[in-house]
């Protein structure tokens, strides 16, 4: 989903249109607050989200919004395009350093803007993949995580009763739980789930 956030209309709906020639959704926001408002009520969307958003508006700025958004530890799961009619350098620059996706002034080229919402849909998508393995393995417990570290290096359910000093059938009832908890068949998709 491509989140737009732009004071004016104009750009808006023309980011919208650019977005749909390319079949990704978009909803539009008219500032700051419309836009934090639905975060607080949104479910991230399993194909990804990126945000295009103007670095110039009223009341609260497209620069502030990002704070708010980095503070929230949102950035990666939301990556931020700017966009400004007023930008220079040292601002552009500013931007990549704390975080941002990308910047691009106003008039921009259409095809390279969208082509970068790709990516960041991509690298969102990426991060969210990411954030549920996460928290899958807090979901272990610390004998578990164990057994897992053991099973990841290779080694079989006799060797890693002798390791930690506990019965076979006590590492298999724990590999039971891994695989469950991690949600995977084999140790081979374990290990790919965790590269």
């Amino acid at each position: 989903m491509l989140h737009i956030v732009d004071d004016e209309e104009a750009i808006r709906d023309s980011l919208a249109w650019l977005a749909r020639t390319r079949n990704i959704e978009a909803r539009t926001y008219e500032s700051a607050a419309a836009f934090l408002a639905a975060v607080d009520q949104a479910v991230f969307a399993p194909q990804g989200d990126c945000v295009v958003l103007d670095i110039r508006m009223p009341d609260t700025s497209g620069a502030v919004l990002f704070d708010i958004l980095a503070n929230r530890k949102l950035t990666h799961r939301l990556p931020v395009i700017f966009l400004t009619g007023h930008g220079d350098v040292p601002m552009a620059v500013d931007s990549l350093k704390r975080g941002a996706f990308d910047f691009f002034e106003k008039p921009f080229n259409d095809n390279k803007l969208i082509d970068r919402v790709e990516e960041a849909l991509a690298a969102s998508r990426e991060a969210g993949a990411q954030a549920v393995v996460q928290a899958r393995l807090a979901n272990l417990s610390a004998r578990e995580r164990e057994v897992l570290d053991l099973i990841l290096i290779g080694k079989m359910n006799k060797v890693i009763a002798d390791k930690l000093g506990i019965s076979m059938r006590t590492v298999e009832v724990h590999r039971a739980h891994i695989f469950d908890k991690m949600n995977v068949k084999t140790a081979v998709e374990l290990a790919g789930l965790l590269k």
